[in-house]
């Protein structure tokens, strides 16, 4: 069974084919492609996000890694047996303002996998001259023990103009007897 075909209908019938050759030809080969392309592409981009942080992450290790090589040879250079309250005390001793202390209150908070404890002592100072507490703040912070302020509360005091009243957080780390 044949069938006759014009030459209009023939060539209808042969652009159909086409059309169906590169609808398939598309669906097949040209569609994967891109696909895989555009895949890859994403897949490159995550790489190097990925790439980015790692980067940032031995940045900051680095930096990590050196202040804790500092604060050893800090440590080393400690006198031994260092107590942040009889180093507090010694300082408020140097600087005249012992008599100044309300109370000082030390407390500890260690962690059983780091060979180190944070030492804090909290005190309270009444009655003492802005210069007084400067000379006292700097003498803490200009140490080469490691000693650091984590926090400080001003207030003006009732008693005579032009003093005032301090508590302050002491902080510092110390090796654990452990």
């Amino acid at each position: 069974m044949k069938i006759k075909l014009n030459k209009r209908e023939t060539y209808a019938v042969y652009a159909a084919a086409g059309l169906l050759g590169l609808f398939v030809l598309n669906q097949i080969v040209f569609l994967p492609l891109f696909e895989k392309s555009e895949r890859l592409q994403r897949q490159v981009q995550v790489k190097t996000d990925a790439l980015q942080k790692m980067r940032a992450l031995k940045v900051e290790y680095e930096a990590i890694r050196k202040q804790a090589e500092v604060m050893k040879m800090r440590f080393a250079e400690r006198e031994k047996g260092f107590s942040l309250f009889s180093f507090l005390d010694r300082l408020a001793g140097e600087a005249n303002i012992k008599s100044h202390i309300t109370y000082m209150k030390p407390s500890t908070a260690t962690k059983k996998e780091v060979p180190y404890k944070m030492s804090m002592v909290e005190m309270k100072l009444q009655a003492i001259t802005i210069k007084q507490f400067t000379s006292y703040l700097h003498m803490i912070e200009s140490s080469k023990n490691a000693v650091t302020l984590g926090m400080i509360s001003l207030s003006r005091t009732s008693k005579p103009e032009g003093f005032i009243d301090a508590v302050l957080n002491v902080e510092t780390f110390e090796e654990s007897q452990t």
